[in-house]
């Protein structure tokens, strides 16, 4: 992005998940790197992608459901298809990864970091193809005002599965190679867009382990005046993991979350 773009950017992540599942579209039927769906044009593909993304291209290629979580999608086909758009760009610090803060005001999840995304719409398409694909850059355009144009998709992870509200979530992986204005659209949904340098969630100094009242503990992300739990600090933590860029962190600092997250 550009400094002009930056500033145009509003301020404050996930709905908590416990862990992370994963059923990918990359299997048989689904889309796969270089593939284009030909009749709504939307493609996949690595082509002109950074050196620095290279390792998070090869990571979501190679790893397994298992790598992720024990937390999978029902085999019975069960949940509500969803989908959420990591969009990596290219800031004033360097690679940076944008996020969204939910409206304190909403049913579930309220005011937690997130990605964008929500759920397939019909128009969306193939839930088990190009339909994720479709509602990640939909999602993202309705919440933060993204031109979906400017963006590349060059990855899909599994299929992730959050137990607690039954939503079967996935993760694609896109390229900002055209960075556009992003801010609120809607403060009833969001309460800010912000970016996050990839150097901010690597540094140990800013990462720690969330406690919830319920037993649950997962990592967290201390970055951008913002607490990063749950599901898309699973998703977060993982990538980071996958593609080397993970550094030793105090897995014993822990931040209590209460009964409201």
């Amino acid at each position: 992005m550009t400094h002009a773009q930056t500033h145009r950017m509003t301020q404050a992540g996930n709905g908590s998940a416990e862990g992370l599942g994963y059923a990918s579209p990359g299997g048989p039927g689904g889309p796969v790197p270089g593939g284009r769906d030909a009749e709504a044009g939307v493609a996949v593909t690595t082509d002109g992608l950074p050196a620095w993304l290279d390792p998070v291209a090869r990571a979501a290629r190679s790893v397994q459901p298992q790598q992720l979580s024990r937390f999978l999608p029902p085999e019975s086909g069960a949940g509500r298809q969803s989908a959420v758009l990591v969009l990596f760009g290219e800031g004033e610090r360097g690679p940076e990864l944008l996020l969204m803060e939910r409206s304190g005001t909403l049913r579930s999840h309220a005011g937690q970091p997130s990605f964008p995304g929500g759920a397939l719409d019909p128009e969306d398409g193939d839930q088990a193809t190009t339909g994720p694909l479709r509602a990640a850059l939909r999602e993202a355009e309705e919440e933060t005002g993204l031109d979906p144009r400017g963006v590349q998709l060059f990855g899909v992870l599994p299929r992730l599965y959050i137990p607690v509200s039954s939503f079967v979530v996935t993760p694609v992986l896109g390229w900002w190679c055209a960075p556009s204005p992003v801010g609120v659209v809607d403060p009833a949904e969001t309460a800010r867009v912000f970016t996050v340098p990839v150097a901010d969630l690597t540094d140990p100094a800013n990462r720690a382990t969330a406690i919830h009242p319920s037993g649950h503990s997962g990592p967290a992300f201390l970055v951008e005046s913002a607490l990063v739990w749950g599901f898309t600090a699973g998703v977060i933590d993982r990538i980071v993991h996958y593609a080397g860029w993970e550094r030793p962190w105090d897995r014993a600092r822990q931040v209590p979350l209460d009964w409201r997250a």
